[in-house]
């Protein structure tokens, strides 16, 4: 869409603010908004200024100038505001007109370039499915002398007693027993359609929805796949678009990925293949999985440096509540076909050539899009450069419920970091696939890793309510 389609567009739809947005390093956006009559062709070409210093993990006071860059391809009609707003997602850059290297639109950017580059393929696709819970209901307090969460849902399995409901009705959802159950039991059909509705009147092309594993209404929307870029400015229209449904129903979305103790939480399973042309580069007939030997090379490459890519596609120290064995978790660093213990499943059913893929299981929705799937499809390239061959490195095929494995067969198998801290470590000491064409810098990854310690070491230092059930009585 070019600047005159949207100043068109902008009359066509009576729009009184354009929203203009970026992404910071932890994945959240960010927004400036114009009265549109103030809007105009130089504003495409000169930018919107904004507080570099206010942004953790970007500028220093002393160097706070930024600009943000619309990008004409991005624009949709915000379907949440009174006065009609038009939502742009923007590049950012410094004064002097440098893109800035800690963007993280920037890098995604700069890994399709990479690729290209590399003549390894023209396009890279990703489809994220990020889970979430709607809850009725969320509390929580954190200071001296109080630490504490609740939330609670109508669906919740704990809930089954309930009298304030004014006579219970029953059909709540058991303790992972929420897989695509019907009404009454699943009490989501219509916000999870109403999100849907909205996220295609905006843009996407959704493929289906349902209710997950989880009690207390955890579901799963899926939209199509698209190119990299693409494909994270999309999740984050659809993340905008879960929030904001919940909150018009009286609820609240949340992609934390644990929750709830004692539960499955919530993943975004990625999944990833690349193109040349119209010629799908992941599919041979007849090979293990139809996948072909750079395909292999590829979940190679992601499954050798799954330690230090899971800093950026599992960056909070929630992810590692998530990853423990037990809940469907995708600990195991091995791939097989069809098989959702392993970290990477190669689907295998009703799949055509042009959709032969990969499934990295283990990313959560904490995650920057743009920085993990960027890491992904480096991590992927550095397979693929290097021939890494996962068979030979014993990565798989693991065509077994790995869960059911005895403690010494499980021993064999290479595991996921247990703490945010640990994946911190290895992506210290295994960053240079990252590096590579300059989509990230050194002084991001340098940067990255010391924001994100911060956090975890803000979670360590405080009391845990668990630890006054274990300890005070001593």
């Amino acid at each position: 869409m070019s600047v005159q389609d949207v100043l068109s567009l902008i009359k066509e739809k009576n729009i009184e603010w354009i929203d203009f947005r970026f992404v910071d390093l932890g994945g959240k956006a960010h927004h400036i908004s114009l009265p549109a009559v103030e809007v105009d062709d130089e504003t495409f070409v000169n930018g919107v200024a904004f507080d570099g210093s206010s942004i953790p993990g970007f500028r220093g006071i002393e160097e706070s100038d930024m600009v943000m860059m619309p990008d004409t391809e991005t624009v949709y009609v915000d379907p949440f505001t009174a006065h009609p707003t038009l939502i742009v997602m923007c590049n950012i850059y410094t004064p002097d007109g440098v893109r800035y290297e800690r963007d993280p639109r920037s890098i995604a950017q700069k890994a399709e370039g990479y690729m290209q580059s590399a003549g390894i393929g023209t396009a890279a696709y990703f489809a994220p499915e990020s889970e979430f819970f709607i809850f009725d209901d969320v509390r929580y307090e954190s200071s001296m002398h109080t630490s504490y969460y609740s939330v609670d849902s109508e669906e919740g399995a704990w809930n089954s007693g309930r009298k304030e409901e004014g006579g219970n009705l029953g059909s709540k959802v058991p303790v992972k027993g929420g897989y695509v159950p019907v009404q009454p039991v699943d009490t989501q059909q219509d916000i999870r359609s109403e999100m849907c509705r909205i996220m295609m009147e905006s843009g996407l092309r959704i493929e289906r929805h349902h209710h997950e594993v989880a009690t207390a209404g955890q579901g799963e929307i899926n939209f199509r796949f698209d190119t990299l870029t693409k494909t994270a400015d999309n999740l984050m229209k659809y993340k905008y678009i879960v929030h904001n449904t919940a909150r018009q129903f009286g609820k609240v979305a949340t992609f934390m990925p644990k929750p709830l103790f004692g539960d499955n939480g919530s993943g975004m399973h990625v999944h990833s293949s690349i193109f040349n042309g119209d010629t799908p580069l992941f599919y041979e007939k007849g090979a293990y999985g139809s996948m072909s030997e750079l395909a292999m090379h590829y979940l190679g490459g992601i499954l050798y440096h799954a330690p230090a890519l899971l800093a950026i596609t599992n960056p909070s120290t929630n992810s590692f509540k998530r990853l423990v064995p037990g809940y469907e978790a995708p600990v195991n660093l091995v791939f097989s076909k069809g098989n959702r213990s392993a970290a990477i499943r190669i689907p295998v059913a009703a799949v055509t050539p042009k959709g032969c893929r990969i499934e990295f299981r283990t990313p959560d929705s904490t995650a920057n899009p743009y920085l993990a799937f960027a890491a992904m499809l480096m991590a992927g390239l550095d397979g693929i450069k290097r021939k890494i061959d996962p068979v030979a490195l014993g990565y798989g095929p693991m065509d077994k419920n790995i869960y059911d494995l005895s403690d010494a067969e499980k021993a064999e198998i290479r595991s996921v970091p247990g703490t945010l801290d640990e994946a911190l470590d290895a992506l210290a000491a295994d960053y240079e696939f990252l590096t590579e064409g300059d989509v990230f810098s050194k002084d991001f990854i340098e940067n990255y890793i010391q924001l994100k310690r911060d956090e975890a070491k803000a979670v360590n230092i405080r009391i845990h309510p668990h630890e006054y059930s274990l300890y005070f009585g001593c």
